[in-house]
């Protein structure tokens, strides 16, 4: 399918941050700034009131400090609850599509970030292994909203979110085992391997606090209110009140995931930057691979876009979940 100018500049309305055609609000079209604000915010309370900490993970959802979990379910729902739900049979002439995101995802992903866990951190073994921790989560929170600010399919994406999710619960103790105690263990001798304890049920859990309670929510937000007040008043008057609140939920994230560790970004910057380069190096790679490999297979542009950010984004939530369920970040497995 060829694209068209007309596919970027599409109708932004119901869109996270869109205002009217080819337009976005003051959130979307300065995000970058107000992100480096809120990470800069975040950091600061963290130093000034090392307490807030505390304060913050006095109460966890699995795992994951309460405020933390609030923010991400805040953030997902005007997303999903923007998706047309009734138009997704549609998807089952997505075949392509789901057949190209789960190579992307759950091969290419994860390969690269094993890659470049042992590429850049192999003197820090836990690093490492939170790393790759990182890479074997595929991503069904912060996508869908990165997804609808670049103009991507919203509901081949909520398709391939759910998908991954399905994946995630049978898959993500396997490709642990996998990743962290076989081929570590193999690359860098029986010490640099790992025995990461999560089960199946741990991580089903996770999947359904973050992405089952906001799915749930977003299809009976808009099988109710569609009845109710009809489709042109959901899409056109609610969804442009309801989807900009969706990055402010992801400001207050970014603002408390920083608070929670500011004392320690301003003690150890070099490690945050040794993590922090093969994040990006992931980031860029991944995305570049998938959207030229979807373009290549004749994709659209909505269609590519959603497909490179399903692949290059991560869960980090059930990532800190299970390193957190282990205990022990790096356990040696004696020869």
């Amino acid at each position: 399918m060829q694209t068209t100018k007309g596919d970027f500049l599409k109708d932004t309305t119901g869109c996270v941050g869109g205002t009217v055609k080819g337009s976005l609000g003051i959130i979307s079209k300065y995000l970058t700034l107000w992100i480096l604000l809120a990470m800069a915010g975040g950091i600061i309370l963290g130093v000034v009131y090392p307490q807030v900490a505390t304060i913050f993970e006095a109460g966890k959802i699995e795992q994951v400090s309460f405020p933390i979990a609030i923010g991400l379910i805040w953030m997902m729902y005007p997303p999903l609850a923007g998706v047309k739900y009734e138009e997704l049979y549609k998807m089952k002439q997505q075949g392509k599509a789901l057949s190209a995101s789960i190579v992307q995802n759950w091969i290419i992903g994860p390969v690269l970030m094993f890659a470049l866990a042992w590429i850049f951190l192999s003197d820090l073994p836990d690093y490492r292994i939170g790393l790759i921790l990182i890479g074997l989560a595929r991503c069904i929170a912060m996508v869908l909203v990165w997804n609808q600010l670049a103009g991507g399919d919203n509901e081949l994406c909520a398709v391939l979110v759910a998908v991954n999710s399905i994946f995630q619960i049978g898959l993500y103790s396997v490709l642990t085992y996998v990743f962290i105690t076989v081929l570590s263990a193999w690359i860098g001798g029986a010490e640099a391997g790992a025995v990461v304890d999560i089960s199946i049920w741990e991580v089903a859990k996770a999947v359904f606090v973050y992405l089952g309670i906001t799915f749930i929510a977003g299809i009976i937000t808009r099988s109710v209110l569609v009845k109710k007040r009809g489709k042109d008043w959901y899409d056109n008057i609610f969804m442009k009140k309801l989807g900009p609140t969706a990055l402010i939920g992801l400001l207050f994230t970014i603002i408390v995931i920083f608070s929670l560790k500011g004392e320690i970004i301003v003690k150890l910057p070099m490690d945050v930057f040794r993590i922090a380069v093969p994040l990006l190096f992931y980031f860029i790679i991944m995305f570049s691979i998938s959207f030229f490999m979807s373009h290549r297979l004749g994709f659209s542009y909505d269609q590519s876009t959603t497909l490179a950010f399903t692949a290059a984004s991560n869960n980090f939530e059930l990532a800190i979940a299970v390193a957190v369920a282990a205990c022990i970040p790096y356990l040696s497995i004696s020869s």
